[in-house]
């Protein structure tokens, strides 16, 4: 788990510190927007970087111009529909793409 210097511990030395998970939503569109006009080769095993994905926020970053990144967990789906997913972990998200549960 990667630690910033915003993360909210939960806890204490005797017991134990966890990280706080805070619920969010990503939208994987604003994520990985694709480029205006860019051309779809549909791959229809690839990953599914559409719609929004539930994702656990643990840690916070200031940029320097100001934006703020998330330290996120979360799952990407497949586009066959497949069970598995691909997890993630310790992604940094621009705050623009996370909406708070």
């Amino acid at each position: 788990m990667l630690s910033s210097p915003f993360t909210i511990w939960d806890g204490d030395d005797v017991h134990g510190r966890r990280a706080v998970l805070t619920g969010v939503a990503v939208s994987l569109d604003r994520l990985f927007a694709r480029r205006p006009g860019a051309e779809k080769h549909v791959i229809p095993t690839g990953l599914d970087l559409t719609g929004v994905v539930p994702g656990r926020l643990h840690g916070r970053f200031p940029g320097v111009e100001g934006d703020w990144l998330g330290v996120v967990n979360y799952e990407i789906g497949y586009a066959d529909g497949r069970r598995d997913k691909l997890y993630v972990a310790d992604q940094l998200v621009p705050f623009h793409v996370l909406r708070k549960l």
